[in-house]
């Protein structure tokens, strides 16, 4: 009778804990279907209406008291200032599907020195997770660029980069930057003008536009040949006809 007892408590602790491994297996693939849901919908959103604001435009907005920002269509960007943020930041722009294969294996390789984000993971990051180095982030932003890569055209993505990318303390956008450092608007950049812009989007705060040092004026030099370059050898031809 004790081994008969034994055997239906057995099997009945057997049937609870499969029925929790179900119950756990069916709410996490709803939760996972929810967030993917989730997902999609905001970047549908996002590929046809431009994003109000950004996470991080909302805190140093916060801490700045306010940021200067205004919304410019691709149409109204002088064509210079898109080939030169590739050039400066994902020459291969055109070729990848959002994940640079190539320069990720070569920032491992340099020991993570080096960056290796896209211009897609970039715009996935500023438009829909926060800034700072996280894993659970970087995940996020992996799953999401491929995403935003089906669903958004390559000019879009860009358009949206030039848009939301910061070019100084509290200035946002192409437009912002353009009468901050030089009073003109974004489509009278000239190619001088637009590659500073370009040569100081890694850092910012840090570097200016207007006052370029030596650096950013080897690194304008060295984005105007590579702008030319991309112009030339076709790598500009998904955003500019």
């Amino acid at each position: 009778m004790a081994k008969k007892s034994s055997a239906k408590t057995s099997k009945k602790s057997k049937k609870r804990s499969f029925g929790i491994k179900r119950w756990l297996l069916r709410w996490t693939l709803r939760v996972v279907s929810v967030v993917f849901l989730l997902a999609l919908a905001l970047t549908a959103l996002w590929g046809l209406l431009n994003p109000p604001t950004t996470f991080y435009m909302l805190q140093e907005s916060r801490r700045l008291g306010g940021v200067e920002r205004e919304w410019v269509d691709m149409d109204q960007i002088a064509p210079i200032m898109p080939r030169a943020a590739v050039a400066a930041e994902d020459a291969n722009f055109c070729l990848h599907w959002g994940l640079d294969v190539t320069a990720i294996r070569d920032a491992i390789d340099a020991g993570g020195s080096r960056g290796a984000s896209t211009i897609s993971q970039q715009v996935v990051k500023n438009v829909y997770l926060w800034h700072g180095r996280s894993w659970i982030r970087k995940v996020m932003e992996a799953g999401m660029t491929p995403l935003v890569e089906v669903l958004w055209s390559k000019r879009r993505i860009l358009e949206v980069y030039l848009n939301v990318a910061e070019f100084d303390e509290g200035v946002f956008g192409v437009e912002a930057a353009a009468q901050h450092y030089f009073g003109v608007d974004a489509a009278s950049l000239s190619n001088t003008q637009a590659a500073r812009l370009a040569a100081i989007l890694p850092d910012p705060k840090g570097r200016s536009a207007s006052k370029p040092s030596s650096f950013v004026r080897k690194r304008t030099g060295q984005i105007l040949d590579g702008a030319a370059t991309i112009r030339t050898d076709g790598r500009a031809g998904c955003f500019q006809s």
